[in-house]
């Protein structure tokens, strides 16, 4: 069997935005379906904040791999391990958060690709080939091309090493924690302060130099979103389902007893 392809990736390559569909709660199998329905390229699934266990999560992977949705799960900083039991498990890519430095970054690319471009252990036949995996050294190397790994840079040590972390191969993303770096810059929750633009322009440029993408995080505001994209980000966050669900929910039912209350 073919190996399933990572569209969001492609993507990225062509210089395209990739759009991701956040996923905090929902724990359905129908979750990929949705996000597609939703004309989403990605699942942004959150092992760092949310409750979802592994099973749980690569439940959710496998199922998302005949849709044509990417699915990327955020780990816990430091949780390499899960990580690569994520990947084995029908994950196409994973996101690490509060990465400071190119030897973290350079530690979690070589966990996720296997030899020659990294150090990943061969877990058995794949879900990536539908379990009818060809031969091992072919299976690597096709699979190393379909990973996409993602740093998030949320700290100012981050954004002063992005150029070197950028730098690293392996290294896809570079995906800017808008809320904890402003939180860090003593400026939380303000998207649009001339502190997180310089950051924006430091990470973006250390993105352009070394080919990498640039992603944008915890942007909410269309104004805002604007002026990020502009300046170069398309690895993107959207929301997630806990958010789309009551803005959806809230415009219905503010629509419906609007009748009323104009009468």
């Amino acid at each position: 069997m073919p190996i399933v392809r990572n569209q969001a990736k492609r993507k990225l390559k062509a210089g395209g935005l990739a759009l991701g569909f956040g996923v905090h709660h929902l724990r359905s199998i129908a979750t990929p379906l949705l996000a597609a329905a939703g004309e989403h390229d990605f699942l942004f699934m959150d092992m760092e904040h949310g409750a979802f266990t592994v099973q749980e999560a690569t439940q959710i992977c496998i199922a998302a791999l005949g849709t044509g949705m990417a699915p990327i799960v955020r780990v816990c900083a430091g949780a390499i391990d899960e990580g690569t039991r994520l990947l084995d498990n029908g994950a196409m890519g994973i996101v690490v958060p509060h990465v400071d430095t190119p030897l973290q970054a350079k530690q979690i690319a070589d966990a996720f690709h296997y030899p020659p471009a990294g150090t990943r252990s061969w877990g058995g036949p794949a879900a990536l080939y539908g379990y009818q995996t060809p031969h091992v050294a072919t299976a690597q190397a096709e699979i190393n091309d379909e990973i996409l790994t993602t740093v998030m840079i949320e700290s100012q040590e981050g954004v002063r090493n992005a150029d070197a972390i950028a730098a690293v191969s392996g290294i896809d993303v570079l995906l800017i924690g808008s809320f904890d770096l402003t939180t860090e810059l003593g400026i939380a929750g303000q998207m649009g302060h001339q502190k997180l633009i310089d950051a924006y322009k430091a990470v973006g440029d250390a993105c352009a130099k070394h080919g990498k993408a640039l992603g944008m995080g915890g942007i909410n505001d269309e104004e805002d979103a604007r002026r990020y994209i502009g300046m170069g980000s398309r690895f993107i966050t959207t929301g997630s389902d806990h958010s789309y669900i009551v803005a959806g929910s809230l415009a219905k039912a503010n629509f419906l007893r609007g009748l009323v209350n104009s009468k």
